[in-house]
């Protein structure tokens, strides 16, 4: 089993005790099997359905929902989640932590520039399809969980697992 651990700094998590341990980072760490990325402006740099796992912590707050890149407006968090949705496998799993509305922690860091609420995840899972499709999603996601963190309570947590047909 394989796991990606997307801003992962110098330690990958692995709350999935997989065997095969992968990260990206916008900083060269210079680590075998961490790759540099910006993925604001990047793809994930692996191949289609190669991961069971991919996690986020404290990562996605930090994704820009809308920039202007070459001349282009585009929506780095949208392409994030398709960019997730792609290196998954069918059924993988997507988990999540950040700090979320309505708590301080979600505003007060000034590089967080996405700040996710409970209903963010509606637009992966199902609630809001045809809005996510019109900003570029590209993907689907079956709900599995989304709570409160009990260590962290200002930190949001979302588990969920990639729909794939014909793959």
């Amino acid at each position: 089993m394989r796991s990606l651990d997307l801003g992962c700094g110098t330690v990958i998590r692995n709350p999935y005790f997989a065997d095969e341990l992968y990260g990206v980072d916008v900083v060269d760490l210079s680590k075998e099997n961490i790759k540099v990325a910006d993925l604001a402006i990047e793809p994930i740099p692996f191949e289609d359905n190669f991961f069971d796992y991919v996690t986020a912590y404290d990562f996605l707050e930090h994704v820009p929902r809308t920039i202007y890149f070459n001349n282009k407006r585009i929506h780095p968090f949208i392409n994030v989640m398709s960019e997730i949705h792609r290196v998954l496998k069918p059924g993988g799993i997507f988990k999540a932590q950040t700090p979320a509305f309505p708590h301080g922690q979600a505003f007060q860091d000034p590089t967080h520039v996405n700040i996710i609420s409970t209903n963010t995840l509606m637009y992966f899972v199902g609630g809001f399809d045809d809005i996510a499709s019109e900003y570029g999603f590209q993907g689907k996601f079956k709900y599995l969980d989304q709570y409160w963190n009990h260590e962290h309570p200002s930190h949001l947590m979302w588990e969920i697992s990639a729909i794939k047909e014909n793959v």
